[in-house]
């Protein structure tokens, strides 16, 4: 006889798994937390019996270093989020790897579903998961290499390249050296976007994803009171030249923004110019994701 599990019981679960994991992979390299404010608004949601369900899913990543006998560096990328119901439902994991076709990434993808379904029915799963794919995962990359003789870099090729928009909140942005910063490294790394100063500070850079995730390395390393990753975009494109790129772009250069509330001051920001500006973009659902609120 099964209870139905609360929904705070199961929030109760996944923190408690989430401490689990960062006690096990302490670097940053092995599990990182993509979305802190899933996880504070979590948090708060279990201690306190009148908050209001989560906003958003807790999203994190696993890297995952298989032993392999033939000492190839190989290494698997676990991209998770727990819907709220976890684990009286499935975590959603896709894992990825440079080594891995598109066709060989999806057959790993589907039968560690199967895995899951079979194995993991309301208990929390992550860390069986992630041993799955490290005994497992590596098979999937010599599966079709053997009789295609394929090789990883032509995988890649065929692949084409990934375009990533990040959302970055910061709690303020207001040193001018970190502000010269944010913009030189944009035009170095052929990233475009914009970069609001203020209390908060949000900063969005487009581009090629090794560039993105460079950018993002670097500004993370400055000293910050929070900064995180709001959200963050995707698109792969087959074939991938520059041209593709800049289609995707909805940004022309990577520009400072002063949408200021108060003339000379410029702490806090108008946060409705701020949304008439991501609705001229197109990115007027991102609005939502920083603050929570329709903006008008």
């Amino acid at each position: 006889e099964t209870t139905e599990m609360t929904n705070r019981e199961e929030a109760e679960i996944q923190i408690s798994e989430l401490d689990l994991l960062s006690s096990m992979f302490p670097y940053e390299e092995e599990f990182i937390v993509t979305d802190q404010l899933a996880v504070a608004e979590l948090k708060h949601y279990v201690e306190n019996e009148s908050a209001e369900m989560p906003s958003s899913k807790v999203q994190f990543i696993l890297n995952v270093k298989p032993e392999v006998s033939n000492a190839a560096r190989v290494e698997f990328s676990m991209a998770c989020a727990l819907p709220f119901k976890y684990p009286a439902v499935l975590p959603e994991i896709t894992v990825r790897s440079s080594l891995l076709s598109r066709s060989q990434q999806i057959h790993l993808n589907s039968d560690l579903k199967t895995y899951l379904m079979q194995n993991c029915s309301g208990e929390p799963c992550m860390l069986s998961a992630r041993e799955w794919v490290k005994d497992h995962a590596a098979a999937y990359i010599d599966k079709e290499l053997s009789s295609s003789s394929v090789t990883a870099s032509n995988a890649m090729q065929s692949e084409g390249i990934t375009f990533t928009r990040l959302w970055i909140y910061s709690h303020h942005i207001y040193n001018k050296q970190k502000r010269k910063n944010i913009i030189d490294w944009a035009k170095e790394l052929s990233l475009t976007g914009f970069c609001m100063p203020g209390k908060p500070g949000v900063v969005c850079v487009e581009g090629l994803q090794s560039s993105c995730e460079e950018f993002w390395s670097r500004v993370r390393r400055l000293t910050w009171k929070r900064i995180l990753i709001r959200h963050r975009e995707d698109v792969s494109l087959e074939g991938g030249g520059h041209a593709e790129i800049q289609k995707q772009r909805k940004f022309s250069t990577l520009e400072e923004k002063c949408f200021d509330a108060h003339g000379a001051r410029g702490n806090h920001m108008d946060l409705g110019q701020l949304y008439r500006f991501l609705e001229e973009k197109g990115c007027a659902d991102i609005f939502q994701m920083y603050f929570g609120v329709e903006g008008h």
